[in-house]
């Protein structure tokens, strides 16, 4: 095909696609965090993403731009807020394994947080998505440690997910309600 500029695209030139991956794995970030808009906007939830704590070492201040830092201290969760007067704290994941999530995904001090956070009868919880079945789960804690004491395997089997996260339909707004799933548990 002929373009109106003179560029001829077809499978025969050397015409190469330009592919940008820059932002691979934030499909869910985004989505959550359109989420989290969108019940702040209607006044449902108020659920913020985590900044990542990091400590300025040197600035050049001609161009201000940061030149040197480092993680400060291992962040917990990703996202934290309120709803109903509840204390939310969740992590959210995506993987590719159309079979399993890998546990080596979230570190130790992520999981003890949840676990704390759980403890002192806040709701604790990860959403995980399966970017290539395209399957957004939600898990509760209590699930997940369930899992961690029973097993020794080294992910979750996409059948535990089946059996006990709560699969999250996609929406156009929300994109990704978990906010539903919560109300239809009984959590909140």
């Amino acid at each position: 095909m002929n373009y109106p500029n003179g560029i001829n695209r077809n499978k025969s030139s050397n015409y190469i696609e330009k592919i940008n991956y820059a932002n691979r794995g934030m499909s869910l970030e985004d989505d959550l965090n359109r989420t989290n808009e969108y019940y702040r906007s209607i006044d449902k939830a108020y659920i913020y993403k985590k900044p990542t704590p990091i400590k300025i070492v040197k600035v050049d201040y001609k161009i201000n731009k940061i030149t040197e830092g480092y993680l400060n201290t291992p962040s917990t969760t990703d996202y934290n807020g309120i709803y109903k007067g509840k204390y939310i704290d969740f992590e959210a994941k995506e993987t590719t394994s159309m079979t399993s999530f890998p546990l080596s995904n979230i570190h130790s001090h992520q999981l003890k947080h949840l676990e704390n956070i759980n403890r002192h009868h806040g709701i604790a919880f990860l959403i995980i998505r399966f970017t290539r079945l395209n399957k957004t789960y939600l898990l509760l804690e209590n699930d997940l440690e369930c899992f961690l004491k029973n097993s020794k395997k080294k992910s979750i089997s996409i059948e535990y997910f089946d059996k006990k996260a709560y699969l999250i339909k996609d929406k156009y707004t929300p994109r990704v309600d978990y906010l539903e799933i919560l109300d239809k548990i009984g959590g909140i």
